[in-house]
């Protein structure tokens, strides 16, 4: 009877064995899918927030020193993640003068690409310049074709082709169409292809100069934030906004200097959940889930602000919505 026992035992702690293990596998599988989830959520709520709240700032309060604001919300991004390096939470690499000097061309365009963006999001609904972002991915693509020799199949022409579409008959159909703020955005999109081709051959570089040799996403969060300080500043004078700061009331209300720090820091949490959210899964899924982002923001855009629209408008933003969608899963078959 003994050596049955025995067995038995043996047998039933064989069997919790394989019951811990497939217990521990759920486990980390729930684990990673809820951090991938919640890394999703986080991104998509951050990111929408922003645009939100800028045009709530730039509009409801007729703010009219974008520059100002941009400059305000880098100043916050420098402050935290000075502070969250000191405290040992971050790395970051020390900023010296030959990394600068290899990084301030590309920060110049990245500051004219956060400026533009300020500007034209004054004068265009928010729903209209997530449609005209999509300009960008074309710039995008033909910059890759002739300075990387990229090649792209044809659902991603295609998909560019619709974007095309769906930008000018968004434009044409537009009940609140604001040439300024047209012109600023297709410059935006033109200065972001730009910064987004010309970061490519920059890091390569940067990463020479550094001491540890790399260049993590915290130093480039850092070390675009403190360039783009001196150049906002110049660029506050060159475009006569200290007068307006001067004699504006705005500045003296409360609740517009926390709107104001509330779209800083939504402004770094963008740069933290984005990073954390690719990850957890994925350049492919990350590029899926920020196309399909614009359509709930685009919704809310419109009725948050009281969006004068029509069907025809209605319809071109939507399609251009899809087409972006499109272009992301295009782009993922071209890639694999």
């Amino acid at each position: 009877m003994k050596p049955l026992e025995s067995g038995g035992i043996d047998l039933e702690d064989g069997k919790m064995d394989r019951e811990r293990q497939k217990s521990t596998r759920s486990s980390r599988i729930l684990k990673l899918h809820n951090q991938g989830l919640l890394s999703g959520f986080a991104y998509c709520i951050s990111s929408c927030s922003m645009i939100l709240v800028n045009k709530y700032v730039l509009s409801s309060y007729d703010f009219n020193a974008g520059i100002s604001l941009m400059l305000y919300q880098n100043l916050i991004s420098v402050t935290i993640v000075w502070a969250l390096s000191f405290l040992g939470i971050i790395s970051t690499e020390p900023l010296t003068l030959r990394l600068i000097k290899v990084w301030l061309p590309v920060n110049v365009i990245f500051v004219g690409m956060l400026v533009t963006s300020m500007f034209s999001l004054k004068y265009i609904n928010v729903a209209m310049v997530t449609v005209l972002k999509n300009v960008t991915n074309v710039i995008t693509a033909v910059g890759e074709m002739y300075l990387f020799s990229k090649n792209h199949d044809t659902r991603v022409w295609v998909a560019l082709f619709l974007m095309i579409i769906s930008a000018i008959s968004g434009g044409l159909t537009d009940m609140s169409f604001h040439a300024i703020g047209y012109a600023w955005q297709i410059t935006n999109c033109f200065l972001t292809a730009s910064y987004s081709l010309t970061l490519r051959r920059v890091m390569d570089t940067a990463k020479q100069v550094t001491k540890s040799g790399n260049l993590n996403e915290f130093s480039m969060v850092l070390l675009n934030n403190t360039l783009s300080l001196p150049v906002g500043i110049i660029l506050i004078f060159l475009f006569n906004e200290v007068d307006y700061l001067l004699h504006t009331p705005l500045l003296r209300l409360p609740t517009f200097w926390m709107v104001m720090t509330f779209s800083g820091i939504l402004g770094l949490a963008i740069s933290f959940t984005s990073m954390w959210f690719l990850h957890q899964t994925g350049a492919t899924t990350y590029s899926l889930v920020g196309s399909l982002n614009k359509i709930p923001l685009s919704v809310a855009g419109i009725i948050l602000f009281n969006v004068p629209t029509s069907l025809e408008n209605s319809a071109s933003i939507f399609f251009g919505l899809l087409a972006g969608v499109f272009f992301a899963r295009a782009k993922m078959k071209n890639g694999s």
